[in-house]
């Protein structure tokens, strides 16, 4: 046995050594009033969940009574916990239990290498570099960041978007093209990203990616330094070349995905570039009620999505840690779509969503391709963050290693993804070894 797989044996029988401490904590120091303590905590969690869907779906009096409902749950837990001066017996059992899950997920995540995307040589170097920048985007990153000035010094010729006339992007990156560049870059949102990548693309020409957007996402992904744009840059200088892939939705391309129902909806409100958050708030009640948007069917490859709520089309698939199925995307070359869909009608079914993949309301898998109808002629859709208006039926599919992005090779990069805790394959890799048992293999 090698020491690796030793190492993970060993960390497995740790990790159910932690938990059964904390059941001992509980059992001895707690006797039975922990146990009924800890039916107080599981009923609190309801609870809380209840009043976080309440929150989102109601609007006026009840959405406030829920959210003092769940901001006093867990007060009340812990206020229960101290009278009955069991505070610290919930406290030494959570931190056992919390120790048991981080070894864990140290025992099933293994040394792959295969979560990182593969680097070529960018080559050859680029005689003519053209950038389209816009100054407004990111709250003022490219005169912040000196972005133009940099780039000029480095050979790059700067296209600035500006003024209240509407630019073709398209039709700029195209001409540039004709007059003999051969590099495309932006330092723009993710939308504009991904209109410029998709004609890079088409051409066969690299495509820089400069983080000065507000969110960033597509440079997240690709490990670009988020915090100072200008670091980008040296993907003109030093950088090395990745494969990455496009997605496409009605012949249209987007580098991080396509959204539907209740987003898309939440999106095409005139009122969200100017506050999100209370744009968001205001329009869910009506959407979790069904009481807006169409009603949507998906087929992802065979497999029928029935009505979702919410339905997520990603260039690659993301990370499952959280609730909803999305993280980060360690890699954008294999080539699939990554699917989400959300259907909520209840508490129940929101508090269900704690069960992850498993939950009644919440449906992850990957296509190469899916479609999406409705019962209208367009329904909006969400694409890198821009709301358009799509005829149905809807298709989007996956570009594969379509666009040669260039980043420098010396950037923050992509963490290690966190495995996924599943006991059943803990249970198996603590047993003992079997005679040519290979290592377990943690789930990308």
């Amino acid at each position: 046995m090698d020491k690796s797989l030793s190492s993970q044996r060993w960390l497995a029988r740790l990790s159910f050594l932690l938990a059964g401490l904390a059941i001992v904590v509980l059992a001895v120091f707690g006797g039975l009033k922990s146990l009924a303590m800890l039916g107080v905590a599981v009923a609190a969690a309801v609870v809380s969940l209840a009043a976080a869907y309440v929150f989102l779906a109601r609007r006026g009096v009840w959405r406030w009574l829920a959210l003092a409902v769940f901001v006093l749950a867990p007060v009340a837990v812990i206020v229960i916990y101290a009278f009955r001066n069991l505070l610290w017996v919930a406290i030494v059992a959570a931190a056992l239990w919390l120790l048991a899950t981080i070894t864990a997920r140290q025992a099933l995540t293994t040394d792959q290498t295969d979560w990182r995307m593969p680097e070529y040589p960018a080559q050859p170097p680029a005689r003519r570099p053209y950038l389209i920048m816009n100054p407004m985007s990111g709250g003022g990153k490219v005169g912040k960041f000196d972005l133009k000035r940099k780039a000029e010094a480095l050979g790059a010729e700067v296209f600035l978007l500006g003024g209240s006339d509407h630019v073709d992007v398209a039709g700029v990156a195209r001409k540039a093209l004709a007059q003999g560049a051969d590099l495309l870059g932006v330092a723009g949102g993710d939308g504009t990203q991904a209109l410029v990548a998709g004609i890079a693309a088409e051409h066969g020409v690299p495509f820089v990616v400069i983080s000065a957007g507000t969110r960033n996402h597509f440079a997240l992904d690709l490990g670009l330094d988020r915090e100072d744009p200008s670091a980008c840059l040296g993907a003109l200088s030093d950088g090395v070349e990745l494969r990455v892939d496009l997605g496409v939705i009605n012949g249209q391309t987007f580098v991080n995905n396509a959204s539907f129902g209740a987003y898309a909806e939440v999106v095409e409100t005139p009122a969200y570039r100017g506050d999100k958050l209370k744009t968001t708030l205001n329009t869910l009640p009506d959407l979790l009620q069904g009481h807006r948007g169409a009603r949507l069917y998906a087929r992802a490859d065979g497999t029928q999505i029935e009505a979702p709520q919410a339905l997520l089309v990603a260039n690659n698939p993301y990370g499952t840690g959280d609730l909803a199925g999305l993280g980060r995307r360690t890699r954008l070359d294999r080539g699939l779509l990554g699917v989400v869909g959300v259907k909520v009608d209840s508490a129940r079914q929101a508090a269900g969503l704690l069960r992850g993949r498993q939950a009644a309301g919440l449906k992850v898998l990957t296509a190469g391709q899916i479609e999406i109808t409705a019962g209208e002629q367009q329904i909006p859709v969400g694409v890198d963050g821009e709301s358009i208006l799509m005829s149905t039926p809807v298709t989007c599919t996956i570009s594969a290693g379509a666009l040669r992005v260039w980043v420098p090779r010396d950037r923050p990069g992509i963490p290690r993804p966190k495995a996924s805790v599943s006991w059943a394959r803990l249970r198996h890799l603590a047993g003992p070894p079997r005679r040519g048992a290979h290592a377990v293999q943690a789930p990308h």
